[in-house]
């Protein structure tokens, strides 16, 4: 590379702003931070949902290309994944050479950027959140398309030069498989210029709110399990979403069947900047990974922006949340407890009894501000990303 170039990074990713999820908050800052290093950035993404209020970031070229959703409007699904993937492999074909390309998984768009990447003679570098052959296994037994994507998941993750994996426990997990490509935990963080506590009132009766994708990965129909015993203390007590999913109906039904529609409420996802108000309002968050394998190394990111907002949260499950919960050394971060109907309701009730107050809130938002940022993730990636040029 010419000494004084401008450096070029490519991101692609079916996912990004304005689309409400971690994936699209992480790439976002850590493009606002190869340009603010004097990279020029370009993102390969998807078009949002028609209707959705699109905010770039200055200075980033976004380019967008339609693709096929699913009826709750995510890219999610082989068939979506491939509307974007096919494309993808032409836009990066005629587009000028990176000296990096970023990648958001897929397996199939992380194989896509490594023909591309190796056609340009370039490196690439993966943020790998999970392993995603495993987490096929709770939605399909059929053996040739698990056997196919973890073949096609190795040999992307194989090619990369460097992958940004989430923590440590993922990187043991992909060891254990065989993949030996260079990692660097590089840890979760929220968007703390969104999410951060303003000084909101308790609500009374209590107000539980969980914020982000319900899948059967997630395993968050728990909570409305649970809600009958916490109306049995908490009469009026509210169980709020803000997502979406393919669970979302059969919650519903849930709701329905226990009596208690009344009290829990499903809406669409909402931007962050919206999302934390309600959060530094609530009694608590709630999360959950549901007890499967693939989720003993699986975080849920939902609890950083939670804690940035100054509220507690409530886990539901094992892996990587509880050791962050437990080991916090935050006395009002919250609490993990096994995805047990009993022990969450316990857990909602306990808290409803005992609201935390707007001093400690704020205390706790400040705490996670300091501990757990994006922005100080994205310093770190862009910081090895020169290295690996460099190299």
């Amino acid at each position: 590379m010419r000494a004084g170039r401008t450096k070029r990074v490519i991101i692609a990713t079916r996912i990004f702003g304005p689309e409400v999820s971690a994936a699209s908050a992480i790439l976002r800052i850590w493009a606002e931070e190869f340009r603010a290093r004097g990279w020029q950035v370009t993102v390969l993404t998807a078009k949002p949902p028609k209707g959705a209020l699109i905010d770039d970031p200055t200075g980033i070229e976004v380019r967008r290309a339609p693709v096929k959703r699913d009826k709750q409007l995510y890219v999610r699904g082989y068939l979506s994944y491939l509307s974007f993937d096919v494309p993808l492999a032409f836009r990066l074909l005629f587009a000028r050479r990176a000296d990096l390309y970023i990648v958001e998984p897929p397996p199939t768009t992380v194989a896509v950027v490594r023909v591309l990447a190796a056609l340009k003679r370039s490196p690439y570098v993966v943020r790998a959140a999970d392993y995603w052959t495993e987490a096929a296994e709770l939605v399909t037994g059929n053996r040739f398309v698990i056997g196919t994507l973890r073949r096609v998941e190795a040999w992307g993750l194989r090619g990369a030069r460097m992958l940004f994996a989430a923590h440590q426990p993922l990187i043991d997990r992909l060891r254990a498989v065989g993949i030996a490509t260079p990692a660097v935990p590089i840890g979760f963080g929220a968007d703390t210029t969104h999410f951060r506590y303003d000084d909101q009132p308790a609500p009374e009766p209590p107000v539980f709110v969980y914020g982000g994708t319900y899948s059967e990965w997630h395993g968050p129909g728990i909570f409305v399990d649970a809600m009958p015993a916490v109306l049995e203390q908490h009469p009026g007590a509210r169980l709020v979403y803000y997502g979406n999913g393919e669970e979302r109906e059969a919650m519903q039904a849930r709701a329905r069947e226990l009596g208690i529609e009344a009290s829990v409420e499903f809406n669409a996802p909402i931007p962050p900047a919206a999302l934390s108000p309600i959060l530094a309002g609530a009694t608590a968050s709630v999360a959950s990974l549901a007890p499967v394998p693939p989720n003993d190394y699986a975080l849920a990111t939902k609890v950083y922006s939670s804690l940035a907002a100054g509220c507690p949260v409530i886990y539901a499950g094992r892996g990587p949340t509880v050791e962050f919960l437990n080991d916090s050394q935050h006395p009002h971060a919250g609490v993990a407890v096994a995805y047990d109907i009993v022990a969450v309701a316990a857990a909602m009730n306990a808290a409803a009894a005992s609201p935390l107050p707007p001093k400690a809130r704020a205390e706790l938002a400040a705490w996670s501000a300091r501990e757990y940022s994006l922005a100080a993730i994205a310093e770190r990636v862009v910081s090895e990303s020169l290295a690996i040029i460099g190299r």
